[in-house]
């Protein structure tokens, strides 16, 4: 499983799917809901959610492509899926700690955490783009 905003898919996203595909037998992407991309990033994607889900539903690797959760947090999209690895980007952070700290806590069932490796971030990282 892997989470992501994907708007303006790029190179950098079909890497990051690719190298999460390596992790198991199926590859389940968890497109950010707009009003958690508001909230998180202070900014409205270019596309709508539903537009950046029909487009990860393309990518060769993933197998299935899902909004996430309405609630910030709540993972309630782990816990009906239950995956048995989370791929996180290099520069997911936030996301990790909170995945790490959820599990100790039991509220959310254990999986492993795999960080993925950076694919050109100076050149292909969405906060670049124009």
């Amino acid at each position: 499983m892997v989470f992501g905003v994907f708007d303006r898919l790029h190179p950098g996203h079909l890497d990051f799917l690719r190298q999460a595909a390596e992790h198991g037998d199926e590859l389940i992407a968890v497109v950010a809901r707009d009003r958690m991309v508001a909230e998180l990033k202070n900014k409205i994607p270019l596309h709508s959610e539903q537009e950046r889900l029909a487009a990860v539903g393309k990518v060769l690797e993933v197998t299935l492509a899902v909004l996430g959760d309405e609630v910030q947090g709540s993972y309630n999209v782990i816990a009906e899926h239950k995956p048995d690895v989370i791929c996180v980007g290099y520069d997911q952070h936030g996301l990790t700690k909170d995945l790490e700290e959820k599990m100790v806590l039991r509220s959310i069932s254990q999986f492993i955490v795999v960080r993925l490796e950076s694919h050109y971030p100076e050149k292909f990282h969405t906060s670049h783009l124009a």
